[in-house]
């Protein structure tokens, strides 16, 4: 079963953002730095999953963003004077 790489980054984020939380509230240095550890292999392996990932797309720049398509305009301008 193939694994969707948005799971290694909410993984990821959740367990970066327990250290966060954890160390703010002065928790024991070793649970903080376990998964401190723990998170720095996961953000290891979650840039190697997303790097390696097998995705392919047919947008390009010039379609701007999927929700709001943009057209591009042809814009001219009156009155140009190049120096």
């Amino acid at each position: 079963m193939k694994v969707s790489p948005l799971i290694y980054i909410a993984i990821t984020t959740l367990i970066l953002i327990t250290v966060a939380i954890m160390s703010s509230m002065n928790l024991p240095f070793n649970g903080v730095f376990y998964l401190t550890v723990i998170g720095q292999v996961l953000v290891l392996a979650m840039v190697y999953r997303v790097l390696t990932d097998s995705y392919t797309t047919d947008k390009t720049f010039e379609h701007f963003y999927e929700d709001k398509p943009v057209e591009p305009a042809d814009i001219t301008f009156e009155n140009e004077n190049f120096r």
